[in-house]
């Protein structure tokens, strides 16, 4: 990912994890990302029981690919796989878009 579409994504990761959660719900769950190379996987993240440590759960994963972005969603043995259904496109915030509205249930549990 070059240098200009990293910053990119941040400034919308950024704003769309500051904007998911509530304000009165953030000691209860937070909205996280992380990049690495091409990858940008969203993250949820909940107190773990009985800790002050957070737990953090992989919600989604978005990958660049030949200009565009696939989806991959995170079986129960962590392993990712490409979303088919979705078409990958350019456009960055129409595949978060799509992960946000999660009208499959395949995403947010």
């Amino acid at each position: 990912m070059d240098e200009f579409t990293k910053i990119r994504i941040i400034k919308i990761m950024d704003n769309y994890t500051k904007n998911k959660i509530p304000k009165h719900l953030q000691n209860q769950i937070n909205i996280s990302y992380e990049i690495r190379g091409n990858n940008v996987t969203l993250i949820e993240e909940r107190p773990a029981f009985q800790s002050d440590q957070w737990v953090k759960i992989d919600i989604a994963q978005f990958r660049k690919d030949e200009e565009q972005w696939k989806i991959y969603w995170k079986d129960s043995k962590g392993k990712w796989h490409h979303v088919d259904d979705f078409k990958p496109n350019k456009n960055f915030e129409k595949q978060l878009e799509i992960v946000d509205k999660d009208e499959r249930g395949m995403f947010w549990g």
